[in-house]
């Protein structure tokens, strides 16, 4: 398969299957504390990205801080989708039931994911994410529920990205729980106890 990768069978039956996507030079386990927290009886599927910058992993390519490749970007989010596709016929789980949960770069092929697949993910938490891309036509999201994490005094994206991107999910239906707490690009306690929240009331209602 094309990704390095983790994968963990749900403790109970019917959850869905959390993909977890690391921030830059993270890895496939990076964020299974996180996914313990969110939702402890869930499938994992914790996904490396194949893009290397300065030896870090990454999803996809970056032309400098905050201006993406977009044709790797592309390409990238595609490669992405087929892997689920092939995962979920490898591991037996629910193609239609996967809740992504990415911070970072992570978060933003997540959003990728969603303004091209449509039918790629049930839904996602995004932690400190981008606009993936702009002038494009999304997909209709009316099925899907997000969560957006931000801080308002992050140094890498500011505030207005954020609202731009919740806007433009809001614009495709999706259905958005933001979360800004008063830090930085760091994850904080305060967003991850929300997005669990999120996770019981919205996603597994």
């Amino acid at each position: 398969m094309k990704f390095e990768h983790i994968y963990k069978e749900a403790a109970k039956e019917n959850m869905p299957t959390l993909l977890l996507l690391h921030g830059t030079g993270g890895n496939e386990k990076d964020l299974l504390p996180l996914a313990d927290m969110i939702a402890p009886d869930a499938s994992v599927l914790g996904v490396r990205g194949n893009v290397l910058e300065n030896g870090m992993p990454r999803f996809f390519r970056r032309i400098s801080e905050g201006v993406f490749d977009e044709e790797d970007l592309i390409f990238r989010t595609n490669e992405l989708n087929e892997f689920l596709n092939e995962a979920s016929e490898k591991y037996k789980f629910d193609r239609h039931n996967i809740i992504a949960i990415g911070y970072s770069n992570g978060a933003n092929i997540a959003a990728s994911l969603l303004y091209h697949h449509a039918s790629s993910l049930k839904g996602a938490a995004l932690f400190h994410a981008m606009v993936p891309r702009r002038g494009v036509d999304i997909p209709n999201l009316e099925d899907l529920s997000v969560f957006v994490g931000a801080g308002k005094a992050d140094p890498l994206i500011p505030a207005e990205e954020t609202k731009e991107l919740i806007d433009q999910l809001r614009d495709a239906g999706a259905h958005v729980t933001e979360h800004w707490g008063e830090g930085g690009h760091q994850l904080t306690r305060d967003e991850v106890i929300d997005a669990k929240s999120w996770f019981e009331e919205k996603v597994i209602k």
